[in-house]
This record gives C-alpha cells, structure tokens and sequence, in this order.
C-alpha cells in the first residue's frame, strides 16, 4: 500500500474544504486525472456532509476519519465516525427518470455515490460506522 492521508475531522461543514484540498494534494502527487480528483471529491462531499448535518443527535463536536491511499491501480478510502448507525448501501436506489419535482428528496447522493465507486461496503462495530471506497483507476 502506497502512502496516502489520513485526516481527523470535526463533524463542522468548513472542515469539507481540508478533505478537498488533501485528495486535490494526494492527487496530484499520484498523478490521477483532473476527472478522477473532481468524482473523489464529490463522493467525499456527500458523504461527509451527510454524516455531518444527519449523523449526529447533537450540536457537540465529533471526530470523523478520512483515510485514501492508493494499492497499485485502486484507491481505497476508510471513512470512521461514531454517528448513528446508517448504511447507505440500504438506501433505495432513486427513480432518476422521474421529473424533479415529482422525486422524494434525497437519495440521490447515495446513488452517484454507487455510480462512480467501484465497491462500497459497510460495517458498524463497536459504535463505529466505517464505509471502505474503493475505486479503479484503470
């Protein structure tokens, strides 16, 4: 496993732009594509806000972990927080062909989440949630 990032977050909105910057940093000294750092991005986003507006039943201050490395032609990224326990891969798949304004809200980040990882998997133990992304830069 070739070194990456590990980064300790608080459950704070602002803190999206530290992740932002480690993957645009990890990216660029790995040489992935402009493409590829922009769709880590927007899958980190997502993730994190969610867990940051939703996860928590209180205003107190969280530590989320980010961690990316790159094994040969995968990335893998670790995300560890101890907010209510919630598996995005049971969220039900939105109807995308269905006008705006006739849609539930939400979902649709859980789904481009699906759409442009390769493998998503989840696991809550201990009163830890850790969601391991991977994706294939080949």
């Amino acid at each position: 496993m070739l070194p990456g990032f590990s980064l300790r977050i608080t459950n704070r909105l602002l803190e999206l732009d530290r992740v932002a910057d480690a993957v645009e940093a990890f990216g660029e000294a790995h040489g992935l594509p402009a493409k590829l750092r922009y769709q880590i991005r927007l899958v980190l986003d997502e993730l994190l806000t969610n867990t940051i507006s939703y996860g928590y039943p209180d205003d107190g201050e969280h530590t989320i972990h980010v961690t990316m490395a790159q094994d040969g032609r995968r990335l893998r990224f670790v995300l560890e927080d101890t907010a209510r326990p919630f598996d995005p891969l049971t969220a039900k798949t939105p109807d995308v062909t269905a006008a705006a304004d006739a849609r539930p809200v939400g979902g649709l980040g859980i789904h481009l989440v699906r759409a442009i990882m390769d493998r998503v998997a989840y696991e809550h133990v201990g009163g830890i949630n850790r969601l391991l992304l991977e994706k294939d830069t080949i």
